[in-house]
């Protein structure tokens, strides 16, 4: 039971999908999010979306279907 990377989206985006995989009974977590708040490029650096290994199929086909 490892986390893998899901993919790397805009910090925005990250957690629009973490909702929608928590929602769908995935569990998933946002990596990086906050790196970069305070110098003001929370836009540009990515951020990592994690699930569990087994989980990972399922939560590309939901991530595939948006």
């Amino acid at each position: 039971m490892a986390l893998v990377e899901l993919g790397r989206y805009n910090r925005i985006e990250a957690h629009i999908i973490v909702g929608r995989l928590e929602s769908e009974g995935i569990d998933a977590v946002s990596f990086d999010g906050e790196m970069s708040l305070g110098e003001g490029s929370a836009l540009l650096i990515p951020v990592r979306v994690m699930v569990l290994d087994e989980d990972l199929p399922a939560a590309r086909a939901i991530i595939d279907a948006l």
